[in-house]
């Protein structure tokens, strides 16, 4: 990309930052995730994960869905590798993956609902 020249020179020296600019495969991961956090349902139980390891059935009844909905938006999680599970007897537990991407999605929602929803106080 530094072989860039563009029509017209508008002094931002952008030439230089192309060199730094991730690849479209990377962009493309990026995109899936926020597709992956279009839902608010899916971000809502992502963002308790976030806090706690539960089952589908408490978590279904903490965020008010069925059981099955919940397995949906589970399932999209963890094939994201954004939550990890752990089975105990005949019960599946979920939370988040201990990874940068996923704190790193959980202080972006935890942000993005305090400026969005600032308190009535």
């Amino acid at each position: 990309m530094t072989n860039i020249h563009l029509p017209h020179d508008h002094g931002q020296k952008i030439e230089q930052e192309l060199e730094h600019m991730p690849n479209v495969e990377e962009f493309q991961i990026v995109s899936d995730i926020f597709k992956l956090l279009c839902d608010g349902s899916r971000v809502r139980i992502f963002w308790l994960l976030c806090h706690c390891e539960e089952c589908v059935i408490n978590i279904a009844t903490l965020v008010g869905m069925t059981s099955p909905a919940v397995s949906h938006h589970l399932r999209q999680l963890k094939n994201s590798g954004l939550i990890v599970s752990r089975r105990e007897g005949k019960e599946v537990y979920y939370k988040a993956a201990d990874t940068e991407q996923a704190q790193l999605l959980h202080i972006i929602i935890e942000k993005m609902v305090e400026i969005s929803c600032p308190s009535q106080n």
